[in-house]
């Protein structure tokens, strides 16, 4: 193992470790983040050299450059005046690494992005392509999927799913609601469904949620399209654009407003709300051993720079999730 990979395992073990050493936590949740991954591996299988979710994926490499605007609503040092590099993992939902990019179960695609920061430190930002998410907290979410896990097809009625939904609406909508194929990964918008408090220079405090526009716009494969695409055309078809030139992206904040849910991520903020760019994402590489690349990859959205700081709970129970996914399939390939 590499003293790259050391030095990330063992900051891993170390947030799960002490799950307030990094961001905020929910004084309320019980759900512990082991328990979160065991939830997802009663939904998904037990992964022992994958993510317990959104197992599949690619890596590519590329770069940002901040807007004019972006320093004055946060003093992070990525928003400034200097484009810096990222690395960027596309990925589709289950944790199944197998999973066909065609099988409706492979939506809502993931988009994280690590910014590598001058002083040689990264800054996380972890999406997916769909407005908004299941649950309110992490201990809802651990029962959801235990739901989900005890709702086979030879399950009794009403299953515990459909328990779950009655109290759960939100729930019933993120799962049922249609999700078309994308033509690329290049083609989807992309939401970071958490809220964080974004701090400039002056002090000023601004509230948002980050999202990300293609410059290519939205485009979805027709079913017959999609009847015709293969099991991992997802992975190809990025390959091929960024080849034929840089793929690029529009980071964008939504900034909130009185009453909007800050604390509750299955709660989407209106479109109404004022959006500022910070910048682009370009990508103009792939990654030739990208399943080298993701396995060592660990994308924590709580270890933020100082003009960023996560203002919802759920960062910290997701990226302590996470971390516990890491550490143990990095433990198990060690052995």
């Amino acid at each position: 193992m590499s003293n790259t990979l050391l030095r990330i395992l063992s900051l891993a073990i170390a947030l799960f470790a002490t799950p307030s050493a990094f961001a905020q936590s929910d004084p309320n949740q019980k759900t512990t983040p082991a328990e979160l991954v065991d939830a997802l591996n009663g939904v998904f299988g037990k992964q022992t050299d994958n993510r317990a979710v959104h197992a599949k994926g690619i890596v590519l490499e590329g770069k940002f450059t901040p807007s004019a605007d972006a320093a004055s609503l946060s003093k992070a040092p990525h928003l400034q005046s200097t484009a810096v590099p990222v690395t960027v993992r596309f990925s589709d939902f289950a944790g199944v690494p197998t999973i066909p990019d065609t099988d409706p179960n492979a939506s809502p695609r993931g988009m994280a992005v690590k910014f590598h920061l001058p002083d040689g430190s990264d800054a996380n930002l972890v999406m997916h392509s769909y407005n908004g998410f299941p649950t309110a907290t992490a201990d809802e979410f651990r029962q959801l999927l235990i739901a989900l896990a005890a709702s086979g097809p030879d399950a009794p009625k009403p299953t515990a799913l459909d328990k779950f939904f009655e109290t759960h609406p939100i729930a019933k909508t993120f799962l049922t609601a249609e999700k078309p194929a994308p033509v690329s990964y290049g083609t989807l918008p992309y939401f970071a469904v958490n809220s964080f408090k974004f701090t400039n220079a002056k002090g000023d405090e601004t509230l948002v949620r980050y999202r990300v526009q293609p410059e290519a716009g939205d485009e979805y494969l027709t079913k017959e399209q999609l009847a015709a695409a293969g099991p991992n055309y997802l992975a190809e078809e990025i390959g091929k654009r960024v080849g034929d030139g840089p793929v690029r992206f529009k980071l964008l904040v939504q900034e909130a407003e009185k009453g909007d849910k800050i604390d509750d991520p299955s709660i989407a903020w209106p479109d109404s709300r004022k959006t500022v760019e910070l910048g682009v994402i370009e990508i103009h590489k792939d990654n030739p051993d990208s399943d080298a690349a993701q396995r060592a990859l660990l994308f924590l959205e709580n270890v933020v720079p100082a003009g960023i700081a996560p203002a919802d709970p759920m960062v910290t129970a997701r990226s302590e999730a996470y971390a516990v996914s890491f550490a143990r399939r990095h433990a198990t390939a060690a052995q």
